[in-house]
């Protein structure tokens, strides 16, 4: 049985005079919360506009919708990825334009098409025939992008089989969406969140390159590349930086364009926020299921159900700290809920120190992206796990 130990080095993900600013935030505050840093996410923004300036960054808004991030996101010049009609009503009420928005989800209802369109949207992600028709007849003569299959190897949470189409289905909607009206534009793929390998990216710029020439011998020029997110944010296993991804991205694009790159986008989520959030959470209940042996359960007032479903099948891997010291024990983590499946760490016990105890604060690090929209609206009542931004 593998176990993940406690005692990791906080410089990796925080300052001790920054946490110690955080903890003092925080010291008023009920758990559980989320508390996102805003000079995070803007370090991460710049970092990356930096490795790759040719890009165009989209950024995922249903990593952490929360309207600061969005407001510093915008003013540091990003676009938007919006995966549903509500996304677009927040970040117009931001006062961000229309042309600074992707609609990215491939899953869309005709009526949510024509609202997006109304209200000036003009660029959309497609994977299937009908989808391309409902484009077609409620955005006529938009943009079209055409997302293809990623099986996701190498990556902690995959995106495949649900999103994406083989490269001949997608070569048929190409073809179908000129003869509607719309722009074929590009093709997006997403090698999956939080990937490690980065050569997923050279597999599927391959399949786009052939896609960009299948399409040319039809009269149809592409000039787009839409590389979805992937780029790693910082939990327990060590990831390479980000100029070493951009770097290796960069030339599999040269590889097979040459030295005329087609417009270039991403779409980041977890990269971009991830960092930049502590989710703050307190022990409920220290536990044996075995009088003599087995070990000690950990409840928290915390887990799959209010903002920790990457935690299923112990897929993310978030670090978790404590100020207590000494003599360490191995702990089964799970939620507060009345669900067995609540359970967040049971196959990979974590080491945390004996001296633990009721009440105690544990801080998830890494915790900005995929928590808070995840929370469960009411499930045994708990409410959504709030949230909180400082600079």
């Amino acid at each position: 049985m593998h176990v993940f130990d406690y005692s990791f080095d906080m410089e990796t993900y925080m300052t001790k005079e920054r946490f110690a600013q955080l903890k003092e935030f925080a010291s008023t505050k009920e758990t559980p919360f989320l508390v996102t840093s805003l000079s995070t996410v803007a370090r991460k923004y710049n970092e990356l506009e930096k490795s790759m300036p040719y890009v165009r960054i989209y950024y995922a808004v249903k990593a952490n919708p929360s309207e600061e991030v969005l407001t510093l996101l915008a003013k540091l010049g990003s676009c938007f990825d919006i995966a549903s009609v509500y996304e677009l009503d927040l970040v117009l009420k931001l006062g961000i334009t229309p042309d600074r928005l992707s609609f990215g989800n491939t899953i869309k209802k005709a009526r949510d098409i024509e609202y997006a369109y109304k209200k000036g949207v003009r660029l959309f992600a497609s994977d299937g025939e009908s989808d391309v028709r409902k484009i077609a007849q409620n955005a006529p003569g938009s943009g079209i992008f055409f997302r293809i299959l990623a099986n996701g190897t190498g990556a902690d949470w995959p995106l495949s089989r649900k999103f994406g189409a083989q490269p001949d289905v997608i070569f048929q909607n190409i073809l179908l969406a000129k003869d509607l009206g719309l722009k074929p534009r590009g093709i997006s793929f997403h090698v999956g969140s939080q990937q490690h390998d980065v050569t997923q990216w050279r597999t599927a710029l391959s399949d786009c390159k052939e896609l960009f020439d299948a399409a040319k011998e039809k009269g149809i020029r592409l000039d787009l590349v839409n590389m979805g997110g992937g780029f790693p944010a910082h939990y327990l296993h060590p990831v390479e930086e980000t100029y070493v991804y951009a770097a290796e991205i960069t030339d599999y694009i040269r590889e097979f364009f040459g030295g005329e790159f087609p417009q270039i986008f991403i779409e980041p989520g977890r990269y971009m926020v991830g960092d930049a959030g502590i989710l703050v959470t307190e022990v409920v209940m220290i536990s044996r299921k075995e009088r003599e042996s087995g070990i000690p359960w950990l409840f928290l007032d915390v887990g799959k159900f209010s903002g920790l479903i990457e935690t299923l099948d112990e897929s993310i891997k978030y670090p978790i700290y404590t100020e207590r010291t000494g003599e360490a024990n191995d702990y089964i983590l799970a939620g507060p809920t009345c669900d067995s499946m609540d359970i967040l760490y049971e196959k990979m016990p974590y080491r945390l120190p004996s001296s633990l105890k009721e009440g105690d604060r544990l801080y998830f690090f890494t915790t900005g992206a995929y928590t808070q929209t995840y929370s469960a609206v009411f499930f045994n009542g708990f409410p959504p796990l709030k949230a909180y931004v400082i600079d």
